[in-house]
């Protein structure tokens, strides 16, 4: 079974490394690689991006880590990462409303 990591509305898969050769980075933001800001209140999941890459392949967003990383968030704790690739998975409420 795949490793996965949660943070709030976040979810990470890791996966077997995709060939990113052809992938274009998506643009850091502040220094950080941000995987998805809070639909409420502003707040963001990130990670530091000096080692970290943030790729679109294919409509999926991937995560490459090149070192051990923190996924941080302002109301949620820490967590860490080991270096790898993850699929990123932006998970959403469902209502019939």
């Amino acid at each position: 079974m795949n490793e996965m990591y949660r943070q709030g509305d976040v979810l990470l898969v890791r996966i077997d490394p995709p060939n990113l050769s052809q992938a274009e980075p998506m643009p850091e933001e502040g220094g950080r690689v941000v995987l998805a800001h809070g639909e409420a209140t502003g707040h963001a999941h990130t990670i530091e991006a000096d080692y970290a890459t943030l790729y679109m392949v294919d409509g999926a967003a991937i995560l490459h880590l090149e070192r051990a990383a923190t996924l941080a968030h302002e109301e949620q704790a820490p967590i860490e990462l080991p270096s790898g690739d993850y699929s990123v998975v932006r998970q959403r409420v469902y209502s019939e409303s």
